[in-house]
This record gives C-alpha cells, sequence and structure tokens, in this order.
C-alpha cells in the first residue's frame, strides 16, 4: 500500500492505518528504537506508543510524501523519553558521548526565542545536509539519527573505524562553521 493511501486511512480516523503501516516499516520502525533502548520488548512498546501517535498527529498534518521519516522520527522521540524516563541517559554512555558531539555544533534550545526558531534550524540542517556527498551524509545520519555505533557504521560503509571518526569529526566542524554562516551563535 502507498503511503498516500496509509495517510488517507490515518485522515478517515481507520484504524487499518495503524496496521498498514506496521505491515510496511514495523520492522524498521522497531529497529530504530532497538538501537536506542537495547531492549526487544521495549523496541516494540516504542513502536506502539508511536503508531498512537501518529494516530493523535496525523489529523493536523498529512505526511503522504514522508510518512516513514513522520513515523521514524515519533518512535526516535518515544525511545529517547523512554531512556530519559528510566534514567538510563545518565548510565548510558553511548547516547552521553553524542549529546556531547552535537552540543558543540548546535545551539541550545535555552529562551523562547530559541525555540520559536526550532523550525528555521531545521531547515538549516537540512540544507547542510544537501551540502555534503551521499557517503559523508549517510554515515553522519546513521550516527546521529539513528544512533548506530561506529563499529557498525564502519561495517556498514566497508571503511575503517578511524575514518568514520576523522568523517565525524570534519562534518561536525563543517556543521558548525555552516551554523555560524546561517547566524547561529554555538
Amino acid at each position: 500500500m502507498e503511503d498516500g493511501q496509509i495517510v488517507d486511512l490515518f485522515l478517515a480516523r481507520d484504524e487499518a492505518a495503524i496496521q498498514r503501516s506496521a505491515e510496511k516499516y514495523g520492522l524498521r520502525l522497531r529497529g530504530l528504537a532497538l538501537h536506542i533502548v537495547q531492549e526487544p520488548q521495549t523496541a516494540e512498546e516504542c513502536e506502539n506508543d508511536a503508531y498512537l501517535a501518529a494516530w493523535n498527529a496525523i489529523p493536523p498534518h498529512a505526511p503522504r510524501d514522508y510518512l516513514y521519516a513522520f513515523l521514524a522520527r515519533i518512535v526516535r522521540n518515544v525511545a529517547l523519553n523512554c531512556c530519559r524516563d528510566r534514567r538510563r541517559l545518565k548510565r548510558d554512555a553511548f547516547i552521553a558521548e553524542l549529546s556531547r558531539e552535537m552540543e558543540e555544533c548546535l545551539p541550545a534550545p535555552d529562551d523562547l526565542e530559541s525555540r520559536l526558531d526550532d523550525m528555521a534550524l531545521r531547515e538549516a540542517l537540512n540544507g547542510f545536509l544537501g551540502t555534503l556527498g551521499e557517503e559523508k551524509r549517510n554515515i553522519f545520519l546513521r550516527r546521529y539519527w539513528y544512533l548506530d555505533p561506529i563499529a557498525e557504521i564502519a561495517k556498514r560503509f566497508g571503511i575503517t573505524q578511524s575514518k568514520v571518526k576523522t568523517t565525524l569529526f570534519r562534518v561536525r566542524n563543517q556543521l558548525r562553521e555552516y551554523l555560524e554562516k546561517e547566524g547561529y551563535t554555538l
């Protein structure tokens, strides 16, 4: 079933929308959650919570052309919130390491003005990602969106871990420079 048809089911408030979404994207969404929470049962709960969140969010939104990205963003946020709720972020060095790496590149939302600027920041990030070559962009996304370990990224792309680390370091520096040129203070 096409994404547009699934979104139409959501808009019609037809419960088959959840079933069709699960059939089409369930494994990928559960895998994304599993990378974050590291527990299969919790990952499945995150996937189910994401379907509920999508059920509640789709009537004002209609992500016909980007349903997977829409669902993936929701499941990722649900999984990260699950980690926060369990106070695992403090104990999980991997997620803390990623947070520390990105704090050096992204402005902190410490006031109302910064929070209102989220949309512009999202556009700037998408613009930056568009300037990267395919390999660099994919390495960056695998690390900071999918939260893949460096060893897994190296294996996936057939490169050394050292190259992955160097690429990530350079891309973070490029991101910092790009955002500064866009007027963000870091």
